[in-house]
């Protein structure tokens, strides 16, 4: 039997809802000090997000705890998607008296001439317009006034969207108006080609009154337009696969003030908070180590509850090890903090925590802990199915064929890229653009959820597997890498150390490049929007055969048909900070790349001494780390010299620049530069202690709109650095705490590890090149929990929200792996 809600129900039959529920009514929603509408389980947010392309953005709504619609704004799309325009956002204004919250909102965005503005996609249409939202009976209205009218060509084409998040609706109800259904798992017909001749879907309804997910309490909203004149609830995957379920109503013809009018009733629960979670490494923890799980709570959740640690029983069942009344900590974010500090148990084995109802996943303390499952799968799977211009086997699968085979075509000159690559008025070498680019097919990973090879992510990506190599003397084989084959099996040993093969891989593709053009590359990408998209092998992105246009067929085939000019572009730059940056991480290479490949070792150094005298930076600053890296590989003076002479801006700097020169205070003997620079350090600590306790989680955390966890990995490898270069001033907390943040000490309700198949429980629908299959690449370091501002955390189980899942090349997963390598070397050291 279907479950209605109450007021539902009452609604239904023409009674008031507020009278009939009595003693459950709740305040109504309120202007909070955050600038959005708030009452127990209902948060309206307008404009505070910036970020409409992912997901984020408009009005927004969190209903008991979900984020279930956000992206509530006039679109020139019925389902618009990362490369469609969106409007300028004005200044949020709040009215207390009125209890109202608005926007003033511009197509197109007024100022044309900001660094990365894309003109193209803006059809000639300029309009204004504001969005309000206001409290009213137990919802709230969304109001929207026009300037002026639409012009007639615009009319049937300009709508308030809404978009509620699929991945709690599939398998649930909807009912409009006398229509009802439920929501699909996958985008199903029929569709049609609009004016435009875009393909769009058939509206799966029609009406003036929605009910979204009436069966179930936590997510039951009704939306009505209050003008009489329709919704439409549209599949947002017609165009997208990322696409969102989307509801909309079309402005009408002459409308200005209240062009749109929605009232919107999203059900509250009587009572609901936010349940206690538990968040702890879901991989475990080392005896030595400092083991503090973290409680979250819902900020008016008064209780105070013990929490519980459990051993689990070899004969079966748990046994009680401790319990103890957790630590209040305070506030953060939206939630409120206590800490459960079980350091004092050591006994080897598997545990769990429980507080009130919630129980956390099982977990290890070990001293063995770190040494299999946690760091290997980086290396073993997430590094080689990365790999470019290879086949990748795995016993009965291929991760993808042999790919990209016919890179690259010099890029047309004064070309602005979709995905921001810019090639300016020259290519900067001696070829012509759409010329083929020779020896530039060999080596490089492709850029996770992308395609694309960025050289900033190929030497970071290097420069980590390096730092990794010397500081731990990894040695480690369970991969083929045949590099004249060009293939790649996973699960079968060669004999030689996967680390090395990984770094000599990305080796290639800058050095190749180089050889090539006289010069770095920025990025080979692909020309074409369709290619760039793609879901599925590699190896289809392309034909895999270099173009030639004076023998190509006539006319010249679309991409995607064999003789097309499909092949990759490959763009140029001006840009000394970007060559600095790769001279650090081929520096590094070099070092490790000996006696294993002596002339792509030696080629390596040569070219990032090139780049260092080359480059022509504004910055100095710059060029501390490449000269850190480059003294470290030749110790030749004029990187010492350098150094020392930067002794006052390294110290002044510190926190960009202690990590990477406290490696050379062993071998600069120069008292002013190790004096200054160890003083420094010191008044770093003092900040760093300040940060941490801003946080709950022991370690400065400033979350943005995207997830965190790859800067939080990056202040971890720093971290290991200050601690080994000045262990009397540096603890390893602050590495550890980074490490346990990514796998599980985290805001937000999802407690996964950030490691793909690393731990109990972990990110298994992730923005790598197989999302489409709702999938994940062990080892693949997601970016974590992000920001819905201002004030909820939140990761979400969805393969497709690139700022929350997406796997990154450039040291996203191996600085993970860095920090468990890390982690295993300090906490195994024989205690002095």
């Amino acid at each position: 039997m279907l479950k209605v809600p109450g007021f539902l129900l009452l609604g239904a039959l023409g009674l008031s809802a507020n009278a009939a529920l009595g003693q459950q009514k709740q305040e109504g929603l309120r202007i909070n000090e955050l600038e959005y509408l708030e009452k127990q389980g209902l948060n309206v947010m307008l404009a505070h997000d910036y970020y409409p392309e992912s997901h984020q953005g408009g009005v927004g709504i969190i209903q008991n705890g979900l984020r279930v619609g956000t992206n509530g704004d006039l679109r020139l799309e019925p389902t618009p998607g990362q490369w469609q325009p969106v409007p300028k956002v004005g200044k949020r204004m709040v009215d207390r008296d009125k209890q109202e919250i608005s926007v003033r909102m511009e197509y197109p965005d007024p100022d044309k001439n900001r660094k990365g503005f894309n003109p193209i996609i803006y059809p000639d249409l300029d309009f204004a317009y504001v969005v309000r939202v206001r409290p009213e009976g137990e919802g709230f209205r969304i109001i929207v006034d026009l300037d002026k009218p639409l012009p007639e060509e615009w009319v049937g084409k300009v709508g308030f969207n809404f978009e509620l998040f699929p991945g709690i609706l599939f398998g649930k109800t909807y009912y409009m108006d006398e229509a009802f259904g439920i929501f699909p798992r996958q985008l199903n017909g029929p569709g049609y080609y609009d004016a435009d001749k875009a393909y769009q879907t058939t509206p799966m309804a029609n009406g003036n009154k929605l009910v979204v997910a009436p069966e179930t309490d936590r997510q039951t909203m009704t939306i009505e337009n209050l003008k009489g004149n329709g919704l439409q609830l549209i599949d947002g995957r017609a165009q997208h696969n990322n696409g969102w379920f989307v509801v909309r109503s079309l402005v009408p013809k002459g409308a200005t003030k209240n062009a749109i009018d929605w009232l919107v009733m999203p059900h509250a629960m009587p009572g609901w908070k936010y349940e206690p979670v538990v968040q702890v490494s879901q991989v475990g923890y080392h005896p030595k180590q400092q083991k503090i799980a973290v409680i979250e709570t819902d900020r008016t959740d008064t209780r105070k509850m013990p929490a519980t640690l459990y051993r689990v029983s070899e004969s079966g069942g748990l046994e009680k090890v401790l319990e103890a009344n957790p630590k209040e900590w305070g506030d953060f974010l939206r939630y409120h903090y206590y800490q459960f500090d079980f350091s004092q148990v050591e006994k080897p084995g598997m545990y769990l925590v429980k507080y009130g109802d919630y129980e956390t996943s099982p977990f290890q303390i070990s001293g063995q802990v770190f040494k299999r499952n946690v760091w290997q799968p980086v290396l073993e799977t997430f590094l080689p199915v990365q790999m470019c211009h290879m086949r990748v086997n795995d016993r009965y699968k291929v991760w993808h064929d042999l790919c990209h085979l016919d890179d690259a075509r010099m890029a047309p000159v004064d070309t602005n890229h979709f995905d921001g690559y810019l090639q300016g008025s020259s290519t900067l070498t001696k070829y012509k653009p759409g010329e083929h680019v020779p020896n530039m097919n060999k080596g490089g990973w492709h850029d996770a959820g992308d395609y694309d090879i960025r050289v900033e992510s190929q030497a970071d990506e290097i420069r980590i597997l390096a730092l990794a190599f010397e500081e731990f003397g990894v040695d480690y084989d369970n991969t083929t890498v045949d590099q004249e084959l060009l293939v790649t099996e996973l699960h079968r040993p060669d004999g030689k150390n996967d680390i090395l093969q990984q770094i000599e891989h990305g080796a290639l593709t800058i050095v190749g490049g180089y050889r090539a053009l006289g010069r770095l590359y920025r990025g080979i990408i692909e020309p074409s929007l369709r290619q760039y998209t793609l879901l599925g092998d590699a190896a289809t992105q392309t034909d895999e055969k270099v173009f030639n246009a004076s023998t190509a067929p006539n006319p010249v085939p679309e991409i995607g048909f064999a003789g097309a000019p499909d092949d990759r572009w490959v763009f140029t730059e001006e840009n000394p900070g970007r060559e600095l940056l790769v001279a650090a991480g081929l520096a590094a290479a070099s070092r490790a790349l000996r006696g294993y490949n002596d002339e792509l070792a030696k080629e390596s150094l040569q070219i990032a001494q090139e780049l260092w005298d080359r480059a022509k930076e504004q910055n100095r600053l710059q060029r501390v780390r490449p000269a850190a890296e480059l003294y470290l590989a030749t110790r030749e003076k004029k990187y010492a010299d350098f150094l020392v002479s930067m002794t006052d801006e390294i110290s002044k700097n510190i926190d960009k620049t202690g990590w990477a020169v406290g490696r050379t205070l062993p071998l600069i003997k120069n008292k002013k530069y190790r004096n200054n620079i160890t003083a420094a350090v010191k008044g770093y600590k003092t900040k760093v202690d300040e940060l941490e306790k801003e946080t709950p989680y022991g370690m400065p955390y400033k979350p943005d709109i995207w997830g965190a966890g790859w800067g939080i990995q990056s202040f971890g490898v720093e971290q290991y650095f200050l601690h080994k270069s000045f262990p009397e001033i540096f603890p390893a907390n602050y590495m550890l705490h980074a490490m346990n943040f990514v796998l599980g000490v985290h805001p937000g309700t999802n407690t996964s590890s950030f490691a793909s198949g690393v731990g109990a429980k972990s990110l298994t629908q992730a923005y790598g090149n197989n999302r489409g299959e709702f999938s994940y690449i062990p080892g693949g370091v997601g970016s974590g929990t992000a920001l819905i501002r201002p004030d909820y955390p939140e990761l979400l189980e969805w393969p497709y929200l690139w700022q929350q899942t997406e796997y990154v090349l450039g040291g996203g997963s191996s600085n993970y792996m860095f920090l468990v390598l890390a982690a295993d070397k300090l906490l195994n050291k024989p205690q002095q």
